[in-house]
């Protein structure tokens, strides 16, 4: 692989590249092979002790709330959930047991019910146009992974002027370029935006999706920035000569670098695990007007911990006399943490450039075989 500086940047890249080959590669699946759901909304399936839901819809205010208010309806516990928008779409994929037995539920009867009545809600903000068109995989994969799958699928990146500049400020919109390399016979994907946790990952997870091979990758950092390079070519070993493909590669990037970013505050909150409680709070969320942009719930032994990026309806930074009213009606019950997005967080100057280059070789070739 060559010789790297030594530097904490890239220490992170390199734990990130075998981390990101440990997602992508054969046991980031089941044995079983992922099925596919033409025009469906909402996928069930059980995994070990819980079942996995995945919904996709048109994103509006309080879909989470009524989501969630149907599972602990119908006495399902949510364990882990991880929420995306992007392009006033919205991907979830959530993670339930019994409440009363703590394993997957597997009755058909109960899970149909289940499955109609998160249905019901889906219908109520999705045209018809659409739904038409959706597909959703029924395989089990890396949560983030499934995610960038399931907004692809959906052609999220097709969606024009709904991404306000109050959601990516001019900082976050990445530049990418497309260059052919003669020489090589590979094209050069040329990506320049502000830097982050996952990029990486989230870059070459859409280029495999794609169907495109990553021979070789050269990241580098300046400041709060990064440049990544990637010199990639078709399945079939040809380079992108198509200028409407190439297009459509930059819009499938950018989408994937936006999905992750989230401008304004955190709420972090921490209570005893227990059925409703996403239920209350997302309920308790939408009462005061906060709108939830990207949600993470998890459950560690008897203490759930959920994290919420905000805005209000409008789309603007949720004001300090809202945070003041949702600690007067829920601090009692739980913990809650406000913290500005890692977006705006300060991060330790890197002077100069900070360089690596990887080597992919055939390993996404195998994957998508």
């Amino acid at each position: 692989m060559g010789t790297f500086p030594c530097s904490d940047y890239i220490s992170k890249q390199l734990l990130i590249l075998v981390w990101l080959q440990q997602a992508l590669g054969p046991k980031g699946y089941t044995k079983d092979k992922a099925k596919t759901w033409p025009g469906k909304q909402v996928g069930v399936h059980s995994i070990g002790d819980h079942t996995a839901i995945e919904l996709i819809g048109r994103d509006r205010p309080g879909f989470l709330s009524e989501i969630s208010a149907v599972l602990a309806n119908l006495h399902f516990n949510v364990i882990a959930a991880e929420v995306w928008t992007h392009n006033s779409r919205i991907a979830c994929v959530l993670y339930v047991n019994d409440d009363t037995m703590s394993c997957a539920v597997d009755d058909p009867t109960r899970l149909s019910i289940m499955e109609e009545q998160l249905k019901n809600i889906l219908r109520g903000s999705e045209d018809d146009e659409k739904t038409a068109h959706m597909n959703l995989s029924m395989g089990f994969t890396h949560t983030d992974r499934r995610l960038h799958q399931m907004l692809f699928a959906d052609r999220d990146y097709e969606g024009v002027g709904t991404a306000t500049e109050a959601n990516f400020p001019p900082s976050f919109k990445p530049e990418i370029t497309i260059e052919r390399c003669e020489d090589k016979g590979y094209s050069v994907v040329s990506v320049h935006c502000k830097d982050r946790a996952k990029l990486l990952f989230d870059i070459v997870c859409t280029l495999t999706d794609m169907q495109y091979v990553v021979f070789h990758a050269s990241i580098s950092s300046d400041g709060p920035y990064a440049l990544q390079e990637y010199y990639i070519r078709q399945m079939d070993g040809c380079i992108l000569n198509d200028e409407g493909e190439k297009q459509r590669v930059i819009k499938c990037l950018e989408a994937a670098i936006r999905r992750r970013v989230c401008e304004g505050l955190s709420l972090e909150l921490c209570a005893k695990d227990r059925v409703g409680l996403l239920s209350e709070v997302t309920r308790v969320l939408r009462e005061n007007g906060v709108f939830v942009t990207r949600a993470g719930v998890k459950t560690r032994g008897e203490q759930a911990m959920n994290v919420f990026y905000v805005r209000d309806a409008s789309g603007n930074p949720v004001d300090m006399n809202t945070i003041e009213a949702l600690r007067k009606e829920i601090g009692h019950t739980m913990m809650l943490n406000v913290k500005k997005s890692p977006a705006n967080a300060n991060k330790p100057e890197v002077k100069g450039w900070a360089k690596a280059s990887f080597f992919f070789g055939n390993l996404f070739e195998k994957f998508l075989a």
